[in-house]
């Protein structure tokens, strides 16, 4: 696999080595809880996913009409809460809708139950943010056309603004919310780090996701194929401690590449610069799984895997 495969974009910055394919694309979030039965009904009543296996300790979640899983849930009794200055891991995972209809009908379902949330516009997406009973960060969005997104500088132009809530709530007609729709995925992972420079060179240079946007105060976005980002880190909550096995947290994030020999290219990347590959199974089944500076598991799985 060779750079010249993929697509040659009209902002961001590519690695100078190894590039994750266009077509890479986030698989499923596996999150640790302290009560399985609690974070099901969370899942199911505010989010609106479903559960397509269960077991003592363990919960896969997938949209409806969709056996796809996104969210994984694996219960520790006795972890502890996220605080609310965080801790260096998980900012959030962001659910992507389908369509902006959908998010319309999902933000009058939160007024309908009462659930707080919060809302911005980014220019690229509108989004709505949440915590789950442990205090995992949650995005709920939907992207607006690439056709509307701008660039300036080969960065992509994303904001922190406020929603219009009547606008988005108009798209969504007469229909009423039936929990998370088919085609609902992780569209990207949000992650506190502190160093936006050691984040960029595992990221980055090691393991191939483009730069996308990078003079946003304290973070970095990155993605591949051109999408506004799979990935963002943010230095927010550099002073907090790191997030441990006593603690709700982000287990593990999927990133779903086009087939086994784009698992293989980028475990050798990541090797190449120095860091430790785990891997397993073989063909299709093959995957690559390695912790980031600070701990955080990220694993490299095909489309069969993932």
């Amino acid at each position: 696999m060779t750079n010249v495969e993929m697509v040659d974009l009209a902002y961001g910055v590519a690695p100078s080595g190894f590039r994750l394919p266009s077509a890479t694309h986030l698989g499923r979030v596996r999150l640790q809880v302290a009560d399985l039965a609690r974070s099901i009904a969370y899942y199911e009543t505010v989010i609106g996913l479903r559960v397509l296996r269960r077991d003592a300790q363990h919960a896969s979640l997938a949209p409806h009409d969709d056996d796809a899983v996104i969210v994984e849930l694996h219960e520790k009794p006795g972890v502890n809460a996220v605080p609310r200055r965080g801790r260096i891991g998980l900012y959030h995972f962001a659910i992507l809708l389908p369509d902006r209809a959908a998010l319309g009908r999902f933000v009058r379902h939160l007024s309908e139950l009462g659930a707080y949330a919060g809302m911005s516009d980014h220019l690229v997406s509108e989004a709505v943010y949440l915590t789950d009973p442990d205090g995992l960060g949650i995005e709920v969005y939907a992207d607006r056309p690439r056709s509307a997104w701008r660039h300036e500088d080969r960065q992509l132009a994303m904001t922190t603004a406020p929603l219009d809530v009547q606008n988005l709530l108009a798209a969504a007609g007469d229909a009423p919310w039936t929990g998370a729709p088919a085609s609902t995925r992780i569209g990207h992972v949000h992650l506190y780090v502190r160093d936006i420079d050691a984040a960029a060179a595992f990221y980055h240079t090691a393991l191939g996701f483009d730069k996308v946007v990078w003079s946003y105060p304290g973070a970095l976005f990155l993605s591949a194929g051109g999408y506004h980002h799979h990935l963002g880190t943010n230095t927010w909550a550099a002073g907090a401690p790191t997030a441990s096995d006593d603690d709700a947290r982000l287990l593990e994030w999927e990133i779903v590449v086009p087939d086994a020999a784009a698992v293989d290219a980028a475990a050798a990347s990541l090797e190449n610069a120095g860091y430790s590959v785990d891997r397993e199974g073989e063909g299709d089944n093959a995957t690559a799984a390695v912790r980031d500076p600070w701990g955080t598991r990220v694993r490299l799985v095909a489309p069969a895997r993932g």
